[in-house]
């Protein structure tokens, strides 16, 4: 973690003209109008790191400096940053499944996964995750985990053996033969999947001719504690305005004027992941990481996370003569009724584990992932990025991907209980402008190989234009098939792509244009 190079009062400012209270940084000129002055704070004034090097992702916001939280979210960074092991106090309890064994593995610079050539837990930047559902009904398969482990603690055996996991990138030539009007030219590739049936350790639960495989990478976690702060009844008013609008809405969560469902047994909509199977940020992807991304168990997880249904990999491993004969050897502290097919099961489905990561670190670990910086945005007086800004709106890219939010009291919630209602352990953003450049609501763009169900949340869109820099890659979309901006605007042009409309006003734009289109997202 680098130091936060955010200045709210250090100097006097030169000029009165900038109605926005405290000093602008250097790229903040007083002959932006107030608006672009606003946006300018992409975070919001609490949330906004002015970093715009390689560690432009890993800054605390203002909240946490002003809340005295600063050393809390440094001992919470090394959770994030320490590869977990066995028996390392404090970074133990890898195992005896898992996805990673670190969660930087997954977002390099704190930043989306980068496209892979093959499926491999332990390459640097494979922010990738399998994705194995029922092609019939779209719904996972029970005898993997929904991020399905293909990494083990000995004498365990992965869910999936990964050595035989294939990925091969195919090129796509979409109707325009991937050429724009004045003849300038694109290149577009997807990846396709394969697993054969001997890959999976324990039995499907349906035939293998019924499975899908697809991929999905991990995301951008700076910002997430804003995200978290958009009031309930803003996002409930976004829905009903697109649904007035005529808009397609994903029926499992809209139902016209209401909520189809809530989170869980919150009264909580959900927000977070592309699949929006999260809600509260509390109970959302990093409290949940910390625990099945490398099975460390805290006080309020004392389980393994296995397989949708555990008893499927339980019963396997359990009746494995491998892992029988080398199971006390590792577990040495396991109860033993002397029959190891019945330890082995029980220690696999046992919900009293002993806790791995304490109440204080993951306390930390929460006011580390609540409190990262978005980084603000960036030349905003260029006048080819103005440009941009301008056809951004005109097209209707602002349709989906929302340029503001205003946060509420940020008197967040935590269904798990662990943290109380505003719990003043955590970083909060109240009353907030903030600019994520996201609708937060689910939207298609029928490509081929799509997303699991076809419905993805729109993704924000603040801070992906120093991703080269910070995380090395340029890509974009849910399973990187996008190499660069003009990629991802052109895999929103299908036949019945939700933003078809938007891909064929930008085709008819002049390259000055289309580029100042680029330029613009990339300085947001």
């Amino acid at each position: 973690m680098k130091k936060n190079n955010i200045v709210f009062a250090a100097m006097v400012c030169a000029t009165a003209a900038i109605a926005l209270t405290g000093c602008q940084p250097d790229n903040v000129t007083p002959s932006l109008p107030d608006e672009l002055v606003e946006e300018t704070y992409a975070g919001g004034r609490l949330g906004t790191t002015f970093n715009q090097s390689a560690s432009a992702f890993e800054d605390p916001t203002p909240a946490v400096e002003d809340a005295g939280m600063v050393n809390a979210f440094k001992y919470g960074e090394f959770f994030f940053e320490h590869t977990i092991t066995q028996n390392n106090p404090p970074f133990n309890g890898l195992g005896p499944l898992y996805v990673r064994s670190s969660c930087e593995a997954c977002h390099p610079g704190y930043g989306h996964g980068r496209r892979m050539e093959r499926y491999r837990a332990d390459d640097w930047a494979n922010g990738y995750l399998l994705v194995v559902y029922n092609k019939t009904t779209d719904a996972y398969e029970t005898s993997v985990a929904g991020m399905p482990q293909t990494k083990a603690v000995p004498p365990f055996k992965p869910s999936i053996d990964e050595d035989k996991i294939n990925i091969a990138w195919l090129e796509y030539t979409d109707e325009w033969g991937n050429r724009f009007p004045d003849g300038e030219t694109y290149s577009l590739i997807y990846p396709e999947v394969t697993i054969p049936e001997d890959a999976f350790y324990a039995p499907l639960s349906a035939p293998y001719s019924q499975m899908a495989f697809r991929l999905e990478s991990t995301i951008g976690i700076y910002g997430t504690g804003l995200l978290d702060a958009i009031p309930d009844d803003s996002l409930k008013a976004q829905y009903q305005k697109e649904y007035d609008a005529g808009v397609d809405l994903n029926p499992a969560i809209w139902a016209g004027h209401d909520w189809a469902s809530l989170y869980g047994k919150t009264d909580h909509p959900k927000r977070f992941t592309y699949a929006l199977s999260r809600g509260p940020l509390q109970d959302a992807a990093g409290a949940n990481a910390i625990w099945n991304i490398p099975n460390v168990t805290r006080s309020d997880r004392r389980s393994h996370y296995l397989s949708l249904d555990k008893s499927i990999y339980a019963t396997t491993a359990s009746q494995d003569p491998e892992v029988q004969a080398q199971f006390y050897r590792y577990f040495p502290q396991w109860n033993k009724t002397g029959d190891p097919k019945t330890d082995i099961y029980n220690y696999l489905m046992c919900d009293t584990l002993p806790v791995e990561m304490s109440d204080q670190d993951y306390v930390n670990f929460m006011v580390w992932h609540r409190g990262l910086a978005v980084p603000a945005a960036r030349n905003l007086s260029d006048p080819a990025v103005q440009r941009g800004r301008q056809l951004f709106r005109e097209m209707g890219c602002a349709t989906c991907h929302r340029p503001s939010w205003t946060t509420g009291p940020d008197l967040y919630t935590d269904p798990n209980g662990f943290f109380s209602d505003g719990d003043a352990r955590l970083p909060r953003y109240p009353y907030q402008k903030i600019w994520p450049y996201t609708d937060m609501v689910q939207h298609r763009l029928h490509m081929v190989n799509d997303i699991r169900t076809g419905w993805c949340r729109t993704t924000p869109l603040w801070g992906r234009g120093l991703s080269p820099i910070c995380s090395g890659h340029s890509d974009r979309l849910h399973d990187c098939r996008a190499r660069n901006v003009m990629e991802a605007i052109m895999w929103h042009g299908c036949p019945q792509s939700d933003a078809r409309w938007t891909v064929e006003k930008f085709r008819q734009l002049s390259k000055e244009d289309r580029d100042a289109v680029v330029k613009f997202i990339n300085a947001i």
